[in-house]
């Protein structure tokens, strides 16, 4: 996915998605944000996970990393934060060549679901969107980056492994031992 690029309004850390993507709900915004996680940052992983907005709502997403546009992409951005955000304004008339490509939409509430884990934002999000792009219960907005990320072994098997080495070492740290 090409974008052009956009004035930069915001970048800074934040530990959630959900205040990134309210404050952009907030200000009506129309551009893009990038998120960067933390693996990106501290492990050299690859990828970032792209959100495009017309006026605050979600409309496309797309993970560098994964090469995976719409409800998947917002699966591959689902890891635990920090994230980096970089937040751009766009002309409305600069994004439609991404607009409109069905590949990468995805359903308003998406992204305040999965990954901000926040339905409240989603329900709001979900209300503020015009009525062409509403969701109805068919759409499967609140399930299918669900699905697009529990289909994804890899990542599940990656969560796995950074888990249990977060266990090991917390017990050597806290004195605990195998035996």
């Amino acid at each position: 996915m090409r974008l052009p690029r956009g004035r930069l309004r915001k970048s800074r850390v934040v530990t959630d998605p959900r205040d990134t993507l309210a404050d952009v709900l907030d200000r009506e915004l129309t551009g893009y944000a990038v998120f960067e996680s933390q693996d990106s940052l501290l492990l050299d992983a690859e990828g970032r996970g792209v959100v495009t907005f017309e006026a605050g709502i979600p409309v496309v997403a797309y993970h560098t990393g994964s090469d995976r546009g719409g409800p998947p992409a917002l699966a591959d951005l689902a890891v635990p934060g920090p994230y980096h955000v970089s937040v751009f304004e766009l002309d409305a008339d600069e994004l439609a060549p991404v607009h409109d490509a069905d590949d990468l939409r995805v359903p308003p509430g998406m992204p305040a679901d999965r990954p901000a884990g926040a339905p409240a934002l989603a329900d709001s999000t979900r209300r503020g969107a015009p009525a062409d792009r509403r969701p109805t219960e068919s759409d499967g907005d609140d399930h299918s980056a669900v699905a697009a990320f529990l289909d994804d072994t890899e990542k599940i098997e990656a969560i796995q492994r950074q888990a249990r080495e977060e266990a090991a070492q917390r017990a050597t740290e806290w004195g605990f031992s195998d035996t």
